[in-house]
């Protein structure tokens, strides 16, 4: 039983994912789609590399009327379970391997005896003994009947519908090689000789004998669908490990102190979870009390562990490798972020390119095609030569060599390898638009603060031209920061803290994002913010702050203004260490031709100090929110295609905007959901990873699509004027479509 999902969309429209079964080609995956699409108000995509049907449909229409559709296309569907589970997909996979590798062995095994009996006796009848036709035809039965069943049941459920697959053109090619070996060998003057061996290799000759060809055809597509399903399975298991990596117990503190084991399906929201060292971190959540070390491999693909301190993040599923944390859940089950990034390629697998759509128009009148190109050329034949032997060799030939597997396969099936190498990375694509964009960036833009610094920054030193205690300055800053989200506000408050535990409340607290905040604390009107937001409020900075504020700034720290009734009192200056993997992602995407570049709303000497650092092409500075949208339009007005690197809620907007949004998976919701492709953890090294891995991707299906298109093009005409001898014609058929599976699976193996 197959994984299956509902998932709300609107309130008059649903998503709904099914699994389809039977489907063999491409074709059969366009004919259910466009079945189901017949259906009013009904928009489906039907991707075979996944079995899977995405359908949006209004929610009044009946399940039933959907299954009934996928039916009546001649396949069967699976209805949405809420039991579906990872080890069901599994389960699944293993026995369609199972299922393919027996019917394979079979028709491995007689295969080679067959080809070699068939062109024995045709190349030298002497070679005859009573009852050969006997041995032969008990040779082919296992072949022809049980190990082609599966093309033949296809074939059949799709001709009760009144339509064909490629399915159809197997089983006519097997039926029909084997009914003309049956004939001449049990009808047809044994005592023929073939002209040449020349004659007999290309089956021209008057007595051949086609079981080979039949055997063959079976051989090479049982054998290039087993490899495809060793594939689907191989790469399944990466998002199988991935949802396995949770706990399934957690440690719940209760009210009075005591613990308590639950099974991790009992963690709610807001319960605290005692982890210990060598456990499993149960569900997304916040540190209470304690510090750890956190193995985070397998979310980010990141072997250095990282550190974690009271009251910061961590991810369900890592692992702690020393120390002993209280751990406040803010994420279970299905909100966990594990589960929304398995969800997320999940549903990329699920995606399809334009040009892959293009193909599957194509496969749907290709096989209709294909028969009247085989019907024709045995027709052209027996008018021009009066062989039937030759013309029934040139229609058979093209009959096996036209299937479209490899056709169908080109695009999803390397999808489906490089989402999930890419899940095992530490990058989870959305879609495959992301994967388009990824081809032609040429700027990278980085978000500073929280991107390619820490994010985590401290308040280093302050300036007071208050009488008594200077202190009071970064008190007031502290109480009205304490309502910001901001990187920058975080450390003021930890710094006013640390000076002063309770801070006076905050009425009538502002916001405008990019500038500063305010409020009244303590009947004072307190504003912070940058030299922009005081300019902007009236407020005239005086001499002696901004040249205390330009000697920190040099040093690439960046400075708080904090202005009490109207008057500039003082400043702070917050430093915020640039991470390690900065430097060198920078200079990776650089060797990559891609130009980097660095935007923030911080000032000018700040951030080419830390643009500096890193070693970008440009810097940006004092750049609203809104203003970044307009920048990365500018850039692409300029002819740039621009991927953009951000984490912060007002990133959101500028992720959407370019070509390519890239958020750091440590970052807010708002940055997540806007973006193409989301970097668990807070390496940069995951950026180049990423535009690699894609780029490595649409190489891969371009060169599928190639070969598809070209293998096809070239190969029928070939096949119908009798170039092609049927057996080389299925086994040109089956490696072709081999070819796009391990070429595709080339790509479990990348690295940058």
């Amino acid at each position: 039983m197959a994984t299956t999902s509902t998932v709300e969309s609107a309130p008059q429209t649903r998503v709904i994912s099914l699994t389809v079964r039977g489907m063999t080609c491409a074709s059969c995956a366009a004919r259910v789609q466009s079945r189901l699409n017949e259906l009013e108000d009904v928009t489906a995509t039907v991707n075979y590399a996944t079995d899977r049907a995405t359908i949006t449909a209004p929610s009044h229409l009946p399940l039933t009327a959907l299954l009934e559709a996928v039916e009546q296309a001649g396949y069967e569907a699976d209805a949405p379970a809420e039991s579906g589970t990872p080890s069901s997909d599994a389960a699944a996979d293993d026995v369609r391997v199972r299922y393919l590798r027996r019917r394979l062995i079979v028709a491995a095994l007689l295969f080679m005896p067959l080809c070699d009996g068939s062109l024995a006796f045709s190349l030298v009848p002497l070679l005859r003994f009573p009852g050969w036709q006997w041995v032969m035809t008990a040779l082919a039965l296992p072949v022809v009947t049980w190990a082609a069943w599966p093309m033949y049941v296809a074939a059949l459920r799709a001709a009760r519908h009144g339509t064909s697959t490629m399915d159809t053109l197997v089983s006519i090619g097997i039926v029909a090689s084997t009914a003309w070996s049956e004939y001449v060998m049990f009808f047809r003057d044994h005592r023929e000789k073939a002209q040449s061996v020349v004659e007999v290799l290309f089956r021209q000759a008057s007595g051949a004998i086609y079981l080979d060809v039949a055997a063959g055809v079976t051989t090479f597509l049982l054998a290039g669908r087993f490899y495809e399903a060793i594939s689907r399975r191989r790469t399944g298991d990466v998002l199988r490990s991935l949802a396995s990596v949770g706990a399934k117990e957690a440690v719940v503190l209760g009210v009075q102190g005591e613990e308590s084991r639950v099974p991790v399906e009992d963690v709610q929201v807001g319960d605290s979870l005692v982890v210990r060292s060598g456990e499993t971190v149960p569900a997304d959540g916040r540190v209470l009390r304690g510090s750890s070390t956190i193995d985070q491999s397998m979310l980010t693909g990141e072997s250095v562990p990282v550190r974690v301190v009271e009251g910061e993040a961590v991810i369900g599923g890592t692992i702690v490798l020393s120390g002993h944390i209280v751990v406040v859940a803010t994420g279970v089950g299905p909100d966990t972020e594990l589960a929304r990034m398995v969800a997320l390629v999940e549903a990329a697998q699920n995606d399809k390119a334009a040009v892959q759509r293009l193909a599957d128009r194509i496969a749907r009148v290709f096989v209709p095609a294909v028969l009247a190109i085989a019907l024709g050329t045995v027709a052209i034949w027996m008018v021009t030569t009066a062989s039937t032997n030759r013309s029934f060799s040139a229609g058979l030939a093209v009959l096996i060599i036209a299937c479209p597997c490899a056709l169908g396969l080109a695009t999803p099936t390397a999808l489906f390898v490089a989402t999930g190498r890419a899940a095992q990375m530490g990058v989870f694509i959305k879609g495959y638009e992301a994967l388009e964009a990824s081809r032609a960036v040429d700027t990278v833009v980085f978000d500073k603060t929280g991107t390619v610094t820490e994010g985590a920054p401290s308040v280093l030193d302050l300036f007071s031209l208050m009488d008594g205690d200077a202190r009071r300055v970064l008190r007031y800053a502290g109480a009205v920061e304490l309502s910001s989200e901001h990187a920058i506000a975080s450390a003021v408050v930890a710094g006013a803290r640390n000076e002063f535990p309770d801070l006076p409340e905050v009425e009538g607290f502002f916001s405008e994002p990019g500038l500063g905040v305010g409020g009244a604390v303590e009947g004072h009107q307190v504003l912070v913010g940058n030299r922009r937001f005081l300019s902007e409020k009236g407020i005239t900075v005086h001499e002696e702050v901004l040249e205390w504020c330009m000697t920190w700034e040099h040093k690439g720290s960046t400075t708080v203004l904090v202005a009490l009734d109207d008057h500039a009192m003082g400043a702070l200056a917050v430093a915020d260490a640039v991470k390690d993997s900065a430097h060198e992602a920078v200079s990776r995407l650089r060797a990559m031709g891609i130009r980097c570049l660095l935007l923030s709303g911080d000032t000018e000497v700040v951030t080419e100090a830390v643009g500096e650092q890193l070693g970008v092409d440009g810097v940006v500075a004092q750049v609203l929110p809104t203003e970044k949208v307009s920048f990365v339009q500018d850039l692409q007005s300029q002819g740039r295609v621009v991927g953009m690197v951000g984490d912060g809620v007002n990133d959101g907007p500028v992720l959407v905007a370019a070509d390519l949004g890239l958020a750091l998976g440590s970052g807010t919701d708002v940055a997540i959901n806007a973006a193409g492709m989301i970097l668990v953890g807070d390496s940069l090294q995951s950026v180049p990873d990423a535009i690699g891995l894609a780029r490595q991707a649409l190489r891969t299906i371009r060169m599928n699509l190639v070969w598809a298109f070209g293998y096809n093009v070239v190969a029928i005409p070939l096949a119908a004027c009798g170039l092609l001898n049927p057996l080389l014609a299925a086994a040109s058929m089956a490696l072709s479509s081999s070819f796009v599976v391990w070429n595709s699976a080339r790509l479990r193996r990348f690295q940058q």
